[in-house]
Parts: C-alpha cells; sequence; structure tokens
C-alpha cells in the first residue's frame, strides 16, 4: 500500500505517539511487560513518525523495566535452491552459494518484517540473537537473557528466544498482523512433534572462526498452514486475549504460554499423524 493510500484510508485525525500509546494501554499492555511485536504499519494509518513513533509509544507504555522483542528474520539468507520468492535460474544457485555475505546481526537487514521491525533493529541498545535466519532483537532489561546462545539447529525451540520468552511468561501483541505469522506457534510444533520430529535441512552462511562458512541448518518441518485455524479456536477461547484497535489496526494481545499451550493441545488433537508420530 502507497503512503498516498494509507492517507486516503485514515479515518479522522493522523495517528501519533500519544494517540497510539492510550490505545495500547487499553488494550492491556502493562508496564514491564516482556512485549514480542509483530506489526505492520500500513494497517494503523497514517502516522505522524511513522515506525520511530510506533516504537516510542511501545517505550512509553512498557517503560523502563519492559523490555520489547521483534523478529529480525532473514529468509534471504538460505539456499537459493528453494527460493520461489524470488525464483533465480538454476544456474545462478552455485554463484548465490558461493558469494552470499555471511550473516552480520549488526547489518543484515530484516527481509519481509516490516518497516517498525527494521527501525527497532537499528536502534542503539538494541540486542540481536546470532542465528542467521530467525534471530530476534530485543531492548530491555531482559534483551540479554533472551537473545543471548541463540542454537543455530531448532532456532523456536525452547533453549530460543522463543522459548525464553515462553518462560519468562512473555506477551505477545499483534498489531495488524494475522496469525498466519504468529511465531509462537512454531514453539507450539516443538512441543507437539516430541522426541520425533520430521527434520527438514536448509542452510546460511555465517561466520567460523572468523572465516564466512556455508552451513546446514536443522529444523522441524514447519505446518504454518495451520495457523490461521488455530488461531480462529484460539479466538473463542477466552485465555488470556485482548482484542482492539490500535490506531486503525485490528490488534490481538495474549500470552506467550496461552498460545503455545493451546496450539500445541490442537496440533495433538487434530494433526496426530504429523506431530505426534512424526509421519506425514
Amino acid at each position: 500500500m502507497s503512503e498516498k493510500d494509507v492517507i486516503e484510508a485514515t479515518k479522522g485525525l493522523p495517528v501519533t505517539v500519544d494517540s497510539l500509546a492510550e490505545d495500547m494501554n487499553r488494550i492491556g499492555i502493562e508496564p514491564g511487560a516482556v512485549l514480542f511485536i509483530h506489526c505492520s504499519l500500513s494497517s494503523i494509518g497514517w502516522v505522524v513518525g511513522g515506525p520511530v513513533a510506533v516504537i516510542l509509544a511501545l517505550e512509553k507504555v512498557v517503560g523502563q523495566d519492559g523490555t520489547i522483542v521483534m523478529p529480525g528474520f532473514t529468509g534471504s539468507l538460505s539456499d537459493p535452491t528453494n527460493w520461489s520468492r524470488p525464483p533465480v535460474p538454476k544456474s545462478w544457485v552455485p554463484v548465490i552459494k558461493e558469494s552470499m555475505p555471511a550473516y552480520r546481526k549488526d547489518i543484515t537487514p530484516t527481509r519481509i518484517m516490516g518497516a517498525v521491525a527494521e527501525t527497532f533493529r537499528k536502534i542503539d541498545g538494541v540486542l540481536r540473537s546470532n542465528h542467521p535466519q530467525v534471530s530476534f532483537c530485543a531492548k530491555g532489561p531482559k534483551a540479554r537473557e533472551i537473545t543471548s546462545d541463540h542454537p543455530l539447529h531448532f532456532g523456536h525451540g525452547d533453549e530460543s528466544p522463543l522459548g525464553h520468552m515462553y518462560k519468562l511468561d512473555g506477551k505477545v501483541l499483534m498489531l495488524g498482523t494475522t496469525y498466519e505469522t504468529c511465531t509462537s506457534m512454531h514453539l507450539a510444533e516443538y512441543h507437539a512433534y516430541g522426541e520425533n520430529p520430521i527434520i527438514s535441512v536448509n542452510g546460511a552462511p555465517i561466520f567460523v572462526d572468523g572465516k564466512r562458512e556455508w552451513v546446514d541448518i536443522r529444523e522441524p518441518e514447519c505446518h504454518d498452514e495451520f495457523f490461521a485455524v488455530i488461531g480462529a479456536e484460539f479466538d473463542k477461547s477466552g485465555d488470556s486475549l485482548r482484542r482492539g484497535k490500535i490506531g486503525q489496526a485490528e490488534s490481538r494481545y495474549f500470552g506467550i504460554r496461552d498460545v503455545v499451550d493451546f496450539s500445541e493441545r490442537w496440533m495433538r488433537e487434530n494433526r496426530p499423524e504429523i506431530y505426534v508420530t512424526g509421519s506425514d
């Protein structure tokens, strides 16, 4: 959506830091929260200050004792053999794999995470985990605990930033986004799989002892095609879910533990042939 389209779709006055903070308070965000944010900036309406204003409002609401977390995902650092967006010619694949710059958490940009997450990544004091594909960015008292020692394999598991936020009883704010991109549900997949996951292998370039090296990355097979269905059921569950508008964006606020535990139960009850037995 172009900026002109966003302006024309904005009802009434433009959105500001203060109006965003008021809406965030109204949906239930409290000072001191460990808050994992998914954000669609264009869905909010025209914001005075754009992504910076959204981040300032989040900081205002959670306060100095709160910790803000956003995805720093870099799906472009992957095996180009599997790419469909963009679909590169097969003859390019060896060149891309050989030439792709290794992941650097200080400069590697996010991909398809939105303007708010990409702006947040660059802020002084933000820490970023060291995973080349599914890094997390965090700022606040719990940031180091969340982002440290992100394992290369099983990057959304119990020892990942997502797992740490689960242990910290973190919250999720889906600001204008949908359950299709609810990262927390990946942790539910890890739990549902148990000890017998179906493994998929990808790869990325990283620095090993100061030298660029292409490494394989092992992950449980993802079935995010179920996330929208699970989300629709979670909406009916009541649990900790709060819904409301932030700016013009339809938003949801809930506990990570609630959505992960609910999703795990759904996966075990409705797709046992995948998650329980580990066979497709």
